[in-house]
């Protein structure tokens, strides 16, 4: 995951071509013989890419040059003349006149839309951006590609277990009602959503586009999905970028777990930067003292609401909202997450509170979403438990909720609660890949990764053989596709999308902030 919430990549300006028709069989893009070979050979149809007036994701592709189209693939790859869905995809074509290095396809993890990604990579990449066709493909059951809509009123199915035995209850009514009312509407489609199927789509939009080998760029959940595909289509890639990479032992339901004591560290870091800045936040002089705050705000929210403009923010919430301000130490997240805290210390002490801007766009997200972002939600969420079985025992999870209320004292109770995946109408209808690999890839690690842990990262560099990583000593997810403010990290990889050379060791790069 990138974030808890999937965020819209940052889009230039450009120029839109006409509509155009690409056809490309077997030859251009070593499509197989048999009953997929119709998917391969299919002509593209390629558009512009907004929707409606509404459509700022279509209107910013648009405006930085991209055009769109839909890939059919089988619903069922087991049954290639069944029903079939459309995958959408985008493109931003090679450009500036020199030598073209190939064709791109990027995930920006979450998981989540990656359609939007394109124009956003390209200025990540400087002087490489413009030698590849950078292409984004929404995932089935997210963005355009077959979503899945559960018809959801909130932004994410993540949700702590508050304080008590009761409220633990209370979140587990919640994520059995998202499941039920995911398996009211979409039934037919729910056992088809998987990475494996993921992976063969993204197999067919390399064939359909003529390309015999392609690039290949993810962050998050992003990296899962890399491995899984070289796994499944040997050979197929060839400059390969893993951003903040997910142990595939860890990957699923429980996810967030593995990050919990990695949160605690983020947070009590935030709370020693912010106590330096007593001045202008006025949290505290020490960061145990900011730390006891933030403790102690969320007791009280654990006792009754807290009254935050419109909103209504318990237990379950308050860590969800530490834990989206702490995807970065970058200053301005370390500022926003400050704001937030001094007005949840307010609505503690029962006085008015006004969220401050960045905090008010979370909880809409959290707990009025706009129609895209609750789809969103329900696709993430059919995707994960789409790949790995969950405990169906609630037992399990307060088991594990009360074992680490000692040592982890805010993100453990979200970390370890029970979710959707418990009460899934279906099973995973394929056993997880099982990842042990020649790939060598170019991976990006941080040491303080909230979301995907330095461990994690460890742990498929060591599955995938020929692999090289760099360290970054920072807290920070996803650093490469975030535009971190790290040069070295930047250079290295930019260096790689050059050359297509990786570095003869694994290296470290120093904070620079």
């Amino acid at each position: 995951m990138t974030t808890l919430r999937t965020a819209a990549a940052l889009m230039t300006g450009g120029a839109v071509a006409a509509t155009t028709l690409v056809s490309m069989g077997p030859s251009a893009g070593g499509a197989p013989a048999g009953p997929l070979s119709r998917f391969h050979q299919q002509r593209l149809v390629w558009k512009a890419c907004t929707l409606g007036p509404d459509d700022q994701v279509g209107k910013d592709l648009d405006a930085a040059g991209a055009r769109c189209a839909d890939v059919t693939v089988p619903l069922d790859y087991s049954r290639p003349d069944g029903r079939t869905i459309k995958v959408a995809i985008s493109r931003l074509k090679a450009s500036g006149g020199q030598r073209r290095l190939g064709m791109m396809l990027i995930n920006g993890g979450g998981p989540g839309p990656s359609l939007d990604m394109p124009p956003h990579i390209r200025q990540v990449m400087g002087a490489a951006g413009p030698r590849y066709d950078l292409v984004g493909m929404d995932p089935r059951s997210l963005g355009r590609s077959a979503p899945v809509d559960c018809g959801w009123k909130v932004g994410t199915w993540i949700k702590g277990a508050g304080t008590t035995r009761r409220s633990f209850e209370k979140s587990a009514w919640f994520a059995k009602d998202l499941a039920d009312r995911c398996a009211k509407t979409n039934r037919a489609l729910l056992p088809h959503i998987s990475t494996r199927n993921i992976a063969r789509d993204m197999d067919v939009v390399r064939s359909v586009l003529g390309e015999r080998k392609m690039s290949y760029n993810g962050a998050s959940y992003g990296t899962y999905l890399g491995a899984v595909y070289a796994t499944m289509f040997p050979g197929r890639l060839d400059r390969v970028l893993l951003d903040s990479s997910m142990d595939p032992d860890v990957w699923g339901a429980r996810l967030l777990a593995p990050a919990v004591d990695a949160n605690e560290k983020a947070l009590a870091a935030w709370a020693e930067w912010a106590a330096k800045r007593d001045a202008e936040y006025g949290l505290g002089d020490t960061g145990a003292e900011i730390l006891k705050l933030v403790r102690r705000i969320h007791a009280v929210s654990g006792e009754r609401p807290l009254k935050i403009g419109r909103y209504r923010v318990d237990a379950t919430l308050v860590p969800v909202v530490l834990v989206d301000f702490l995807g970065t130490d970058e200053d301005s997240s370390r500022a926003s997450l400050a704001g937030a805290v001094r007005v949840m210390r307010e609505a503690a002490a029962g006085r008015p509170a006004a969220p401050t801007p960045d905090l008010a766009d979370e909880l809409a997200y959290l707990m009025a979403p706009t129609a895209k972002d609750a789809r969103d939600g329900s696709g993430q969420v059919s995707l994960i438990c789409g790949d790995v079985a969950a405990p169906r025992d609630p037992a399990v999870y307060w088991r594990d909720i009360r074992k680490h209320r000692a040592d982890a004292p805010i993100f453990g109770a979200l970390g370890h609660n029970i979710g959707p995946c418990a009460y899934w109408p279906t099973r995973p209808a394929e056993t997880p890949t099982t990842i042990r690999t020649d790939l060598p890839a170019l991976m990006v690690a941080a040491t303080g990764d909230t979301r995907t842990t330095y461990q994690s990262n460890q742990a498929l560099h060591r599955l995938l053989r020929g692999s090289k990583m760099i360290t970054l000593d920072a807290f920070v997810h996803a650093p490469y596709q975030r535009g971190y403010p790290n040069a070295c990290v930047r250079d290295r990889v930019n260096a790689y999308w050059l050359t297509g050379r990786l570095p003869g060791a694994d290296l470290t790069c120093a904070p620079e902030h």
